[in-house]
């Protein structure tokens, strides 16, 4: 199996040999098993079920819970020859989208977001082709203790077992060894093959800068990037500062080509900027979470964090996108007094409050009560309870759990005092673990021992030996750094309208997988 392996690696995909741990996890797959793979960011988690979607019979089912991922994914198959790849999302025209249904056994690859799995259409589907390998990536979202919990993920066994229980391939770059042990829970799968691998990159530095206003983080971020004009991600957790930020650095930098990318601008905008970034026509990205999830640029040399993340597992992800091709990179995190108050802010909008999941179970009782069981359209329904989409989401999930919901029906009376006492406990459970979360990465910005050892350590025993520098508290200095920089930018003559008219088809709208 090996030699054969490594010929269709080097046929399908041009490499030479495989990265850490996807031979092992594509014999298993290859065998039958179902499998968990924790993988680090940037080392190829998609060809783990890329290469066995060319050698088994049947279709892979690709579960991905970001549009753009699937996206990005399809354009790099599609562009190396392999036609037999459809990506179920919003920029599939209606026709694109009917046709895709009707010979939807002719694809071998199929990419497909949680959500779009509540469709029992789409799911019956499914159901008459022969699946034969079942994938979850981003699997911590599956997890009520990932850092990107999706209720509709831990619907996932229900499908699986409708689709009659094809072997499952789970994924993820960052799993603590709770969420690893709740990813087979919730998938039903406990003699799940494990393969753990370390989650540190060896070539990627860490330095933390204590600053007191925002406006020093710029002026700080510019003398960076003058000294070292390489290419740049910025992180952000306010889409105001994502512009106010890049206004700035295009004025302090007039040598480099800056832009801000979140989840407030059109579809078609971030995917230009999406793809300039990606042909090195920008050199600075200033970028909220939405951004950065399947992108697969190399030569990122520099993430910097102007913002904190709410957890340790998002921080990890997001500097696993510097230094893909293995060349020195680092991760810059600008930390000023008060940095905690925004992710705290924003984890507490994230869930219902009790106020919030009293006022909905009055609205679905006073419905009962009136006889009236079917709820509103979901656009009418959130504007009716005054709630995101999001605390709705999770509302639905645990309706749907006590048996009180089935689709948009509510089924019967209940107690309902019993119900909404419930969820609010779940509701400040999940709550107070995501703040303690905060504190966790507040911790590792501030503690004084190697950066590299502490941020690592609820996830493995070790890391790795450092291929250039390691943190600032083990002596690196930005004046000692000597990265790679690209010797001349791409043309700015390249057609993006002819780009963006090939790689956009706007249709029918489903909804946006995430954003920010």
């Amino acid at each position: 199996m090996t030699d054969n392996l490594n010929k269709a690696l080097e046929k399908y995909f041009g490499h030479q040999s495989f990265r850490e741990g996807q031979r092992e996890i594509i014999e298993d797959v290859l065998q039958g098993k179902d499998v968990l793979g924790i993988l680090p960011t940037g080392s190829g988690k998609s060809v783990c079920y890329q290469l066995p979607a060319r050698l088994m019979s049947g279709a892979v089912l690709v579960i991905s819970p970001l549009i753009s991922l699937m996206m990005d994914q399809e354009k790099q198959l599609a562009a190396s020859g392999y036609k037999d790849v459809i990506a179920f999302n919003s920029f599939l025209s209606v026709q694109k989208k009917q046709d895709a249904f009707r010979n939807l056994a002719a694809y071998k690859l199929i990419y497909a977001s949680p959500e779009m799995l509540q469709r029992k259409g789409f799911v019956k589907k499914l159901s008459e082709l022969r699946i034969s390998l079942f994938v979850v990536d981003e699997a911590h979202c599956i997890s009520q203790w990932g850092h990107e919990f999706r209720p509709d993920y831990l619907k996932l066994h229900h499908i699986i077992e409708t689709l009659q229980h094809p072997p499952v391939l789970a994924l993820s770059a960052t799993a603590t060894p709770e969420v690893q042990k709740d990813i087979s829970f919730q998938l039903r799968k406990p003699a799940m093959a494990r393969h753990i691998y370390p989650m540190d990159r060896e070539n990627i530095t860490f330095q933390v800068d204590e600053l007191e206003t925002p406006s020093e983080k710029i002026k700080r971020i510019s003398n960076v990037l003058k000294a070292h004009p390489v290419p740049t991600m910025i992180y952000f957790s306010s889409r105001n500062w994502t512009e106010k930020a890049a206004a700035e650095l295009s004025a302090a930098l007039p040598d480099m080509n800056v832009a801000f990318y979140h989840g407030g601008m059109e579809q078609s905008d971030r995917i230009l900027i999406q793809q300039q970034f990606m042909n090195d026509q920008l050199d600075v990205i200033c970028c909220t979470s939405a951004f950065g999830m399947g992108i697969d640029k190399q030569n990122i040399r520099l993430v910097i964090h102007f913002h904190l993340p709410p957890q340790i597992e998002s921080f990890i992800q997001e500097v696993g996108r510097a230094g893909r091709d293995g060349l020195s990179s680092v991760s810059l995190v600008l930390l000023s007094p008060n940095d905690d108050l925004l992710p705290r802010k924003l984890i507490q909008s994230e869930l219902p409050d009790r106020e919030e999941i009293a006022r909905v179970i009055r609205y679905m009782k006073s419905r009962v009560q009136q006889g009236v069981f079917r709820l509103p359209e979901q656009d009418m329904l959130l504007e009716s309870l005054q709630i995101s989409e999001t605390k709705w989401r999770f509302l639905r999930y645990h309706f749907e759990n006590h048996g009180m919901m089935d689709n948009d029906r509510i089924v019967s009376s209940f107690d309902w005092e019993t119900i909404q006492e419930k969820i609010s406990r779940v509701a400040a459970e999940r709550t107070k673990y995501k703040l303690a979360k905060v504190n966790e990465l507040l911790w590792w910005a501030v503690q004084t021992e190697c950066r590299r050892k502490a941020l690592f350590a609820p996830f493995q025993d070790t890391t790795k030996e450092p291929s250039y520098h390691c943190c600032d508290r083990c002596g690196f200095k930005f004046s000692e750094w000597a990265p790679v920089t690209k010797a001349t930018r791409k043309s700015e003559s390249y057609n993006w309208k002819q780009a963006l008219k090939q790689i956009m088809l706007q249709g029918d709208s489903d909804e946006e997988i995430k954003s920010g």
